[in-house]
């Protein structure tokens, strides 16, 4: 199931202040959450017509593809781990959500900060441990293992970034609720 609304009503999940950094920062993430859906639903088109084309190519005219699977994977995983902030922002990551019909709705926002808190250590070091990645595959001039050599840092990048932007995402989620108690 995926996080909702709390059954109270009060609390919406998404809400963020209306003013200050983090505001500031959740319209942008916003912005370029949008942004990406789009361009991520042009790649997945992309990847299918390169995949479409692969199919054919071989079955028809029988001739050898040595881009197209690297290059619809290298699409997919853009795609994959670029929206990951925007299916955050809309809270629709799949969830536990065997007690939130048991606890009461203020121990559920905990439960649900607490999730967001432990979501954001986790995504903190795969980012930082996909930059890595990313910086030695650009360093070491590493590629993949095909004919066509494509650089390993292009899928490690969007990795990285994906991680970069849900890390983010996954910040205004944490700190929103202390800003909103400021502004009360």
């Amino acid at each position: 199931m995926m996080h909702g609304p709390l059954p109270d009503g009060h609390h919406h999940p998404q809400a963020v202040p209306q003013r200050g950094v983090i505001a500031a920062l959740a319209r942008g993430l916003a912005l370029c959450n949008a942004a990406i859906v789009v361009l991520a639903a042009i790649a997945l088109i992309a990847a299918c017509g390169i995949l479409s084309f692969s199919v054919l190519s071989r079955s028809l005219w029988h001739s050898a593809t040595y881009w197209q699977d690297e290059a619809a994977v290298f699409l997919l995983v853009g795609a994959t781990f670029l929206t990951a902030a925007y299916v955050q922002q809309q809270r629709g990551h799949i969830g536990i959500e065997a007690f939130v019909g048991l606890l009461p709705p203020c121990v559920n926002r905990v439960r649900l900060w607490l999730v967001d808190v432990a979501s954001l250590a986790f995504c903190g070091f795969f980012a930082w441990k996909s930059w890595t990645l990313t910086h030695e595959a650009y360093v070491d001039g590493q590629v993949s293992n095909s004919m066509w050599s494509p650089p390993l840092a292009i899928p490690y990048a969007l990795m990285a970034a994906g991680m970069t932007l849900l890390c983010l995402q996954l910040l205004v989620q944490v700190l929103a609720p202390a800003v909103r108690k400021q502004h009360r």
